[in-house]
């Protein structure tokens, strides 16, 4: 089992250098194909029927501005990779969300930063983490960003295991990863540990083991699963996180569970989800 294919997405508006040297590591690791993508929406400005032509032009304008951006990011992304790792360029201008999930079905991982959380601010030029897990069909890599992020993922891995089909998913989607890994942890936080959730985690330390990984196993009783969980992270300097993303449409918005929140606004984490 290993990644043949791994689609790193870049925000058309900011710095790449930092998810690109992540994915490269990724896709050596694999010996995967490496692909870049962007995209960007140009919106039509609100405006009265006197107004329309000139929106028209802002508009081409606003592309035209898109195009000549995914042309340099393009080039910048080719530099960056140059003889890493075979690489191929996908751009789009759609809504960043939708596209990203659209083109996910050439990939077996994808990776995006989130430099505002679970929620970003402008979803005509970011993805939305939140939204792309739950609707590509794709494990999702979220790398840290900002001050004080995790460095590049893989070091010590931590699975924040919950008994649910998310979570079995995404356990079975990070064993590339995992295998490259110096130190696993299989840990469950729960109000009440019983028998049930210690044998739990000892199936998955053994499903690990069968594929070549060996892990250690924690079981936290605690009622502040959230936090409780963030708190063995950084006590054990932990660099990647893989867990089951736990959400459900709620109208146009998703509503997620409680350790799933806490983890998507988590931005200096390295977060490994599946759904």
């Amino acid at each position: 089992m290993s990644y043949k294919s791994i689609l790193v997405n870049l925000d058309v508006d900011g710095s790449i250098a930092s998810i690109v040297k992540t994915a490269v590591e990724v896709a050596r690791g694999s010996n995967a194909r490496l692909i870049g993508f962007c995209a960007a929406d140009a919106y039509l400005p609100v405006t009265g029927p006197e107004g329309a032509v000139l929106a028209a032009e802002v508009m081409r304008q606003m592309q035209d501005d898109d195009r000549r951006r995914f042309s340099e990011l393009r080039e910048e992304f080719e530099k960056l990779v140059f003889g890493a790792v075979e690489t191929e360029w996908r751009d789009a201008q759609e809504n960043p969300t939708y596209a990203l999930v659209q083109v996910s079905r050439m990939a077996d991982l994808i990776l995006t930063e989130a430099r505002e959380g679970a929620a970003t601010g402008n979803r005509s030029r970011m993805a939305d983490p939140a939204s792309v897990v739950l609707q590509a069909g794709r494990p999702l890599l979220i790398a840290g960003a900002g001050a004080g992020a995790a460095p590049a993922p893989g070091r010590k891995v931590a699975i924040a295991w919950k008994d649910a089909r998310e979570a079995r998913r995404a356990v079975v989607d990070a064993v590339p990863l995992l295998r490259h890994a110096e130190e696993v942890t299989v840990v469950t936080v729960a109000a009440t540990i019983d028998q049930w959730a210690r044998e739990g985690v000892a199936d998955v330390a053994a499903f690990l083991a069968s594929h070549g990984i060996t892990a250690r196993k924690e079981a936290i009783e605690s009622a502040r699963e959230s936090e409780r969980l963030l708190e063995f992270i950084d006590a054990n300097e932990i660099d990647l996180v893989v867990s089951g993303a736990f959400g459900h449409s709620r109208l146009r918005e998703w509503a997620f569970g409680g350790v799933t929140r806490s983890l998507l606004d988590e931005k200096r984490l390295n977060r490994f989800m599946s759904s």
